[in-house]
């Protein structure tokens, strides 16, 4: 939402039922505040063109118009005083028309009436604009969709599909569900969730999430979790929640509101009564600067400066796949002065890559074969990474007979009647010799913080295999994104320093290795004593400690509901540059904050001087209320058009 209730100030737009799901589907002409503008504008037309034709009846005229829409203020500032709220703006809309009735301004009292509207109607469309951010998010979701029952395909609603439940997503169709590929290979567009310029290719097995655009072929995706669990309608929920969650610069605005709007009302009827008492001024004069101060006073706009902002920023997040709970949140990563980061899996892809090869007996292709054909049976990162390298060279793995796995060493069985063994060289070297060629270039590997696994046949040595977890693509140019803020990076793993120091190296950051949890916590309390405003980035479950003793915590790739639970903040995308991002949105954030209440003040304290002076009158008032309640929720709207 991007209007709040205070105990000071009923702000425009900010009534009980201005923010509920059934107004806010509502076209915008169709809402009650358009249409009461609406009959008010004509009423007040008919009025003025009617006191233009017979002057006497100028007056009695415009009581049309005032107790069509004067009676609705009236009744909300009742309802206001009664919840606790005395100093709403209603109210004081309420005690400006009426004193301008008493002292005979009837025209002018129609006309505050009317622009008080004009803001009312204003700020709900800006509103919805900002509130329309999140909705646009579910909208990426089909409503029909294509599952599979007694082996036929039905069409059935979207909202109705289950965790289980086996969809059919033909090319040119958005997935309704999060889950994975069954049968069918192809590309999935991502863009109009990540963002992501280049489609995925994917295939069976491969995890796959709501909203994208299947391309090519024709998929069987296996849902993983309701529709309603789906990864968007969590998003959806934590931005709700986050909206909902107060900064504390909101709380402070709100504290400033408590006293701020009663001295309001005193400096008023100071005005009002001083001058007459004192100096022996006009009574009818003074008494009606004293109410157009009344309306130049309410801090409308001073309390929507930062909820509007706020609301704006988590909602531009959101759509870029940037979560932050809160306001609280983007108000410390504004400030974030260094950022620690884990290794695998958020500077690197979390994958090993195979990167070397050597065969003993040059035929790499034919050996690459058995090591393939020995790893199907396993799960293992480092199994599935050489059987994608072996497909990436169109090389087919071999039939292995008794293919079975050794927990925590590798593969073996049996091809052409003689024992095979892929996996660990220190399992490796119980049974061969440990001299030769293999051994040396395993060393080498190894000391250059690479994972080296072995094939062994019949009890010789025939393929080494180096495997390395990548950086991330975006990884370098991410990390140098930081340093142009003026933010420090450096990294924090449980990893040996020569793993570490071979990712931290092309980064160019500073590396802790081998650390245990306490260790990592230890110098982020060390970092935050020394000063600094620490954010940790990591997968939000190893690293709970540290994450924990951060000032934010940042889980990289998020899309997991732990992730989603646990951290500050979370990158749905797995973007390294995104932390970057994320930081440049607060920071804009919290600049759109400031200037809003430079707006707010800044129009309230020319208007304040104007008035005195006897330059401004009531309805200039109320469209300086109005207005600067209008330019913060623009000013603020701005945030999402970046």
């Amino acid at each position: 939402m991007v209007a709040t209730s205070s105990p000071a100030c009923h702000c425009h737009g900010c009534g009980p039922d201005s923010h509920s799901d059934s107004v806010a589907e509502l076209p915008w002409w169709r809402q009650a505040a358009v249409r009461l503008l609406f009959v008010c504008g004509v009423l007040l037309a008919a009025a003025y063109v009617v006191a233009w034709l017979v002057p006497s009846w100028a007056d009695w005229v415009m009581v049309v118009p005032l107790t069509v829409a004067g009676l609705p203020v009236l009744r909300r500032a009742g309802i206001a005083a009664i919840g606790g709220t005395p100093f709403s703006i209603e109210m004081l809309m309420s005690v400006a028309i009426i004193g301008a009735i008493a002292i005979g301004a009837w025209d002018e009292a129609a006309m505050v009436v009317f622009l008080f509207l004009v803001g009312e109607s204003l700020e709900g469309l800006a509103a919805r604009q900002a509130r329309a951010g999140i909705r646009a998010l579910t909208d990426l979701l089909p409503k029909q969709a294509w599952r599979r029952q007694d082996g036929h395909w039905v069409e059935v609603l979207a909202a109705t599909l289950r965790a289980g439940d086996v969809v059919l997503v033909r090319p040119g169709d958005r997935l309704p569900v999060d889950g994975e590929i069954v049968v069918g290979r192809g590309g999935l567009d991502e863009a109009p969730v990540t963002g992501e310029s280049m489609p995925r290719q994917v295939s069976p097995g491969d995890a796959v999430f709501a909203g994208t655009i299947n391309l090519e072929s024709v998929l069987e995706v296996r849902a993983t979790g309701d529709v309603a669990d789906n990864t968007m309608a969590r998003i959806v929920r934590l931005v709700e929640q986050a909206q909902q969650a107060k900064a504390p610069t909101a709380r402070f605005i709100d504290r400033l509101a408590r006293w701020y709007t009663p001295a309001v009302v005193a400096v008023a009827a100071l005005v009002m009564v001083g001058p007459p008492l004192l100096a022996g001024q006009d009574w009818g004069q003074w008494f009606y600067k004293g109410l157009a101060l009344l309306l130049i006073g309410c801090p409308c706009a001073l309390v929507i400066s930062t909820p509007a902002a706020i609301a704006a920023g988590l909602a531009a997040g959101a759509r870029r796949g940037l979560l932050m709970k809160g306001g609280a949140v983007l108000e410390r990563l504004a400030a974030v002065t260094r950022v620690a980061f884990d290794k695998t899996g958020t500077l690197t892809a979390g994958r090993p890559q195979v990167t070397d090869v050597l065969a003993d007996d040059g035929d790499e292709d034919r050996w690459l074969a058995v090591a393939a054909g020995v790893s199907v049976g396993s799960g293992h990162p480092v199994a599935v990474a050489i059987r994608a390298y072996a497909a990436a060279g169109a090389v087919t793995p071999l039939a292995i007979e008794d293919a079975a796995a050794l927990p925590g060493q590798g593969s073996c069985g049996r091809w052409g009647g003689a024992a095979v063994f892929l996996g660990a060289v220190a399992a490796a070297r119980q049974n061969v010799p440990v001299a030769g060629e293999w051994s040396a270039a395993a060393e080498r590997w190894a000391g250059d913080g690479k994972t080296v696994s072995v094939l062994v046949v019949a009890d010789r040595v025939v393929l080494v295999i180096a495997l390395r977890d990548g950086l991330r693509r975006d990884a370098v140019a991410g990390i140098d994104h930081l340093r142009r803020l003026g933010i420090g990076a450096e990294m924090l793993t449980g990893d040996q320093r020569v793993a570490a120091e071979a990712v931290g190296g092309p980064l160019r950051m500073r590396v802790h290795a081998a650390l245990l949890p306490a260790e990592k916590l230890a110098l982020v309390r060390g970092w935050q004593a020394e000063g600094a405003v620490v954010a940790k980035v990591g997968d939000g479950i190893n690293d709970a400690p540290a994450l924990a003793a951060a000032d934010i915590g940042i889980a990289m790739g998020g899309g997991s509901e732990i992730a989603l639970e646990t951290a500050d903040a979370a990158i749905l995308h797995g973007r390294v540059d995104d932390v970057a991002a994320m930081i440049v949105l607060a920071r804009r954030t919290m600049a759109n904050i400031r200037q809003n209440v430079a707006l707010a003040l800044g129009l309230k304290a020319l208007f304040l001087v104007t008035t005195i002076a006897g330059l401004t009158g009531l309805w200039p008032a109320v469209l300086a209320d109005t207005g600067a309640t209008v330019l913060v929720t623009l000013n603020a709207l701005r945030l999402l058009r970046k």
